[in-house]
């Protein structure tokens, strides 16, 4: 049978569109925000659901917590790393996200740190607040005619490969589900990893942090291409390992990087602290999905989820940001 969700706990700021609507089918909103891990536990004995950003972990002890009367766990955001989904599933909860909510901001931000690779805006326009004037030292390159590789051609990758056609890149691309014909849609030409190493000059990731992909872009890979690729990693921190690139920046075999994610968030390895401040990186906060109209997409996103779940509304019927969805066959 479906869901019985009555009461949701919003634990990390979420756009009001979100509460509105659960308001709007009769579910009861509290939002308390920064509860340590000891306040949670106590509080998530209340609710039938809880929606977090990042800021909040949902541990194998809150969930254990939470047994028998949480029944889902919604993340406005893409991908669900601060949620334990083996606790989840051993409890019977549903996890879910927001996939498709910040894909254009992701998307357009990776196009722009692309740019910024290419062109050395950044530090150009900090030159000028310093009143100078150093054109010729902050020439660049075009991207015209150049390879842009997307390693990982879901929702995201895809939206970058059209608009980087716009620029008359050649995109070769990487993914191992999504097809060719599916790649060729979005301008992009599906090769084998071994194959783009050396034609990409230059190299973003899309893809989740999984066993498979930590640390892809490796010493290992960055030797098999091209002297002075560059860099772009909008996806999720640990796809590149850090100190391979950091090396790679010294010797020239890398010839930029653009890190908008960090292994651990904010960054306090040495590792990261060094990348940062080298004067071929260019370092954003994550902000992959810091626009208001992402934000409202993925708070939206979840809320719509948690009244599909119900099975009370003709209109949300769907619900494809679940990802243990053996936890479906169990409760419905």
């Amino acid at each position: 049978m479906p869901l019985e969700i009555k009461s949701v706990l919003v634990c990390d700021a979420v756009d009001n569109s979100c509460v509105k609507l659960l308001q709007d089918h009769g579910i009861k909103v509290d939002y308390k925000l920064k509860l340590s891990k000891d306040q949670l536990v106590k509080e998530v004995k209340g609710y039938d659901a809880v929606i977090v950003r990042s800021d909040t972990k949902i541990t194998a002890e809150i969930l254990d917590a939470g047994s028998g009367k949480l029944k889902a766990v919604g993340r406005a955001g893409a991908g669900v790393d601060n949620i334990d989904i083996v606790a989840a599933t051993r409890n019977n909860v549903v996890v879910l996200n927001a996939p498709g909510g910040n894909s254009i901001s992701a998307c357009e931000l990776t196009c722009f740190l692309i740019g910024a690779l290419a062109r050395p805006f950044c530090p150009a326009a900090s030159s000028m607040k310093e009143g100078r004037w150093d054109r010729k030292l902050y020439s660049g390159s075009e991207l015209y005619g150049k390879t842009l590789a997307i390693l990982g051609l879901g929702r995201i990758g895809r939206e970058v490969g059209i608009r980087m056609n716009a620029f008359g890149m050649r995109v070769i691309g990487f993914d191992p589900i999504t097809t060719a014909e599916e790649a060729r849609a979005a301008g992009i030409e599906k090769m084998e990893l071994e194959q783009i190493w050396p034609l990409a000059d230059y190299i973003t990731v899309h893809t989740p942090l999984i066993p498979a992909t930590r640390n892809l872009i490796s010493a290992a890979t960055l030797a098999k291409c091209k002297k002075g690729v560059r860099v772009v990693n909008v996806a999720r921190g640990g796809i590149i390992d850090e100190a391979a690139l950091f090396d790679a920046l010294e010797s020239g075999q890398c010839g930029g990087a653009a890190l908008d994610v960090y292994p651990e968030e904010p960054p306090k390895s040495e590792a990261s602290k060094k990348l940062i401040n080298h004067s071929k990186v260019v370092a954003t906060p994550h902000l992959g999905a810091s626009t208001s109209e992402a934000q409202v997409r993925v708070a939206v996103e979840v809320a719509e989820q948690f009244i599909a779940l119900t099975g009370k509304s003709t209109v949300y019927t769907q619900y494809a940001g679940v990802v243990n969805r053996e936890v479906l066959k169990n409760v419905f």
